[in-house]
């Protein structure tokens, strides 16, 4: 019905510059006096024969608009097939479409190349920052003091926004680094653990955390980084108490700290890019990308993460670590 109605306003010129053709001849004919048959004759056949042409040309009218409609939900480079050219209109239109379509390939090939070469770098500069990270582990190693110990801990700081840098460029890459195997949970629990040991210890705060013993079919790098980047956000904002690690039926991993909460304002949106809340803005530090790519990485090995959090009463993150669909970005 929309498309009778957009097309009788289309047409609506022609069909009333026949009616009037038809009246014109009528009245010449009626003023000559001539029979009323002769005068009604071949006005019928004029209506009847503008009649068929309205219906061919509303039945071709149709054809091309359901054509373009199949087309408009289609990518520029699958659109083929146009309607075939009837007026000069339509050529013009087509010659417009296909230039645009031209540019528009031309200058996706250059925002990829351009992705690519800023990936590539950053690649190579994320490899190369570690060489002078490690250099200087080791000289702090050496040395036994309480200024040592902390730039020990700024220099795992680095270390993990380094690696932040290089998981946001992996993410979406096609090429999927992604190896699956059943892993023991308690030793990557560990292992992350170890490298927040000195806050913990220069913050005093407790860890209560007991071997679950379980196996999980997951990555183990990318679950250590979504661990890793847990407790680095309880760290940061525990300043008395601790963290607590443990196991909730049927699988999954829960991270609670005594820290200073979540506003309620702000849950709902921990987990979009760049968006640091109350807590993220009043630090100064924050990035906003932590919990956003946390939440990326579960989706994409299958897993789910949840936040529980109240002002002043900490914060209990959940990775849920049941294997759902897998979603290959």
């Amino acid at each position: 019905m929309q498309f009778l109605k957009m097309y009788i306003q289309k047409r609506l010129v022609c069909i009333l510059v026949f009616l009037l053709f038809t009246a014109i001849f009528l009245c010449a004919f009626f003023l000559y006096d001539l029979p009323l048959g002769a005068v009604i004759y071949p006005a019928v056949v004029c209506i009847v024969l503008g009649l068929i042409f309205l219906f061919f040309d509303i039945r071709s009218a149709a054809t091309k608009h359901n054509k373009l409609l199949r087309l408009s939900h289609l990518t520029s480079s699958l659109m083929e097939d146009f309607p075939k050219i009837i007026s000069q209109d339509d050529e013009d239109y087509q010659k417009i479409i296909e230039q645009l379509r031209q540019e528009q390939h031309k200058l996706r090939a250059d925002v990829d190349k351009c992705y690519r070469d800023m990936t590539d770098y950053y690649t190579i500069w994320v490899h190369q920052i570690k060489t002078p990270i490690a250099a200087m582990r080791l000289i702090l190693q050496g040395e036994d003091s309480a200024v040592c110990g902390q730039l020990l801990q700024e220099l795992v700081r680095i270390e993990q926004y380094v690696q932040m840098v290089l998981v946001f460029l992996r993410l979406d890459s096609d090429s999927g680094d992604y190896v699956f195997a059943q892993t023991d949970l308690d030793s990557i629990i560990k292992e992350s653990v170890k490298k927040f040991s000195g806050q913990f210890i220069r913050k005093k705060l407790f860890l209560n955390y007991s071997p679950c013993h379980i196996s999980v079919l997951t990555d183990e790098k990318w679950l250590s980084f979504i661990i890793e980047q847990i407790l680095s956000n309880a760290l940061k904002y525990t300043q008395t108490g601790g963290i607590t690690i443990e196991i909730e039926k049927p699988l999954t991993l829960c991270i609670r700290d005594t820290g200073i909460g979540i506003a309620p304002e702000d849950l709902p949106r921990v987990f979009e890019k760049s968006y640091t809340g109350y807590n993220g803005r009043k630090d100064k530090k924050a990035s906003g990308l932590g919990l956003y790519l946390c939440n990326r990485i579960c989706t994409n090995l299958g897993h789910s993460i949840t936040i529980n959090s109240s002002l002043d009463s900490g914060t209990v993150v959940k990775i849920h670590l049941e294997q759902q669909k897998l979603n290959v970005e």
